[in-house]
């Protein structure tokens, strides 16, 4: 099978681990108007970029987000995933608690598959660089190869009646593989903390989109009171404990951006 023009002048391969290669779109040409043109060409100017992420196969699995397959060619089969009644159940409550589909296709055989053009960021990690897996935030997952465990990772322990804007669930990844992550931040700006056994680390914010499985993760109160959380204007915080790295997209808050709401598809929330 030939493929022609997939890689060109204008699509180069920024980022390549196993069988993922992020393509990204220089220039988009695909326009039609002086002012599509001009509004396209500052937003690439800035780094807003169509990509897209190639899969190659050779008798592999790969578990892809729902919706997101573009075109595939070669020997490849398409199924759900799912194996039994159990498996449906579990998808089931797994998506329902982490906010991700319930179902994630799984493309089995030799072949190539392109997902759909996306502005957003798409950067690859090796899962199996964090021996106790690795927890993402909602809306992160983007793909990852079939021999990744999903896993449902719950906050353990809450202090107060809401969890922070973080959520009572999270996914984690567990076991030896490459995985794909969307996300409007890119890889580069992701500021990477590493917590040995005996240090804390406390955010004011969603803005923790990944951490190591060996590190727990609670919601706790500020200040040591109700009082002094009030006083001080600081309410709850995330608090992250254990040995591992933690990755913060503090960028986001400079631009007044609840990094949470935009990885879970809500509305954009700005600071007044």
């Amino acid at each position: 099978m030939h493929i022609e023009n997939l890689i060109s002048n204008n699509v180069k391969v920024i980022e390549q681990e196993g069988m993922f290669s992020v393509l990204e779109h220089i220039t988009d040409l695909s326009q039609f108007t002086a002012s599509e043109a001009i509004s396209r060409y500052y937003m690439s100017n800035q780094g807003i970029r169509k990509r897209q992420l190639k899969i190659e196969l050779t008798n592999q699995t790969v578990r892809l987000q729902a919706g997101a397959m573009q075109w595939m060619a070669g020997e490849l089969e398409l199924t759900s995933g799912v194996k039994g009644l159990g498996g449906l159940i579990g998808g089931a409550v797994r998506g329902a608690v982490t906010g991700e589909k319930a179902v994630v296709p799984q493309y089995k055989g030799t072949g190539i598959v392109i997902t759909e053009p996306t502005y957003k960021h798409i950067f690859l990690i090796d899962v199996g660089q964090s021996p106790d897996g690795l927890v993402i935030a909602d809306g992160l997952f983007y793909a990852c190869d079939a021999s990744l465990k999903m896993e449902v990772e719950f906050v353990k322990s809450v202090t107060g009646a809401v969890a922070g804007n973080q959520g009572w669930f999270n996914m984690r990844l567990v076991g030896g593989g490459v995985a794909a992550m969307e996300s409007p931040i890119p890889f580069s700006e992701l500021i990477r903390i590493d917590l040995a056994a005996n240090d804390t680390l406390k955010v004011d914010g969603s803005f923790a989109i990944m951490w190591e499985g060996g590190i727990t993760m609670t919601v706790e109160r500020a200040g040591k009171s109700l009082i002094g959380s009030a006083m001080t204007g600081e309410g709850l915080t995330n608090v992250y404990r254990g040995n591992g790295s933690v990755y913060l997209a503090t960028p986001a808050a400079s631009a007044g951006v609840n990094y949470g709401s935009i990885v879970a598809g809500q509305k954009v929330q700005q600071n007044n």
